[in-house]
């Protein structure tokens, strides 16, 4: 790679991680609520509530599977609406938050889900509230699950950066097509590649090591 491109790199990497950092904070965030959301409204589950669970159930269904590239064109009213724009990484980061927000709700949900009923019952006879029970055995119950659940959606908002940059949204694809593939320079895709792998790699085992050591409390 040419040296005069190390500093165009380095600002793409930051770009990146601006990306993954905000859309992991608040889209993992939302994504919890939502997913407890799901979880809790459920029939028979301590808030039931099917209406609110119906509404939520087709939101996360009709949202996660769009793909992401179409999923930007057509929130594009809503992005100019809320950032002012529908181009450059602010308006790229918003949708990857809403995003990230539907897709992890539901691994939410089906980790919440697998938790034992019995231990729930236990704290409901105990006099616990709704809050509580959530507070002290839900989300410690699914700690473990939760953490690699959340290592996942890391892996996959990373993936929606790099088709962010197809779109010229910056960070490392913007630069891997611009300074690389554009150039038929094959040097610069491999770096990039190399680069994303590494993330990849240590996020996966961070993640893969929290939660052995939330399983084991």
């Amino acid at each position: 790679m040419r040296p005069d491109l190390v500093p165009l790199l380095w600002e793409a990497f930051g770009e990146t991680l601006y990306m993954v950092l905000i859309t992991l904070a608040v889209g993992g965030f939302c994504g919890l609520v939502l997913g407890l959301g799901l979880y809790l409204t459920r029939p028979g589950n301590l808030l039931a509530n099917r209406p609110v669970f119906a509404v939520l159930n087709v939101a996360v269904n009709i949202v996660r599977p769009v793909p992401f590239l179409i999923f930007l064109v057509a929130i594009g009213p809503l992005t100019r609406a809320v950032v002012g724009t529908t181009i450059g990484i602010e308006a790229f980061t918003f949708a990857m938050c809403i995003m990230a927000a539907f897709v992890f709700a539901r691994l939410v949900e089906q980790n919440l889900v697998s938790i034992d009923p019995g231990v729930i019952e236990a704290a409901r006879a105990m006099g616990a509230s709704p809050l509580r029970i959530v507070r002290t055995v839900v989300v410690p119950e699914a700690l473990s699950p939760l953490i690699l659940g959340y290592t996942f959606l890391f892996v996959g908002v990373l993936d929606m950066s790099a088709i962010a940059g197809y779109l010229g949204g910056g960070g490392l694809g913007d630069f891997a097509i611009v300074n690389g593939y554009r150039q038929y320079d094959w040097a610069v895709t491999a770096i990039v590649v190399v680069i994303i792998i590494v993330i990849v790699q240590l996020v996966q085992w961070l993640g893969n090591s929290l939660a052995r050591r939330a399983l084991r409390r």
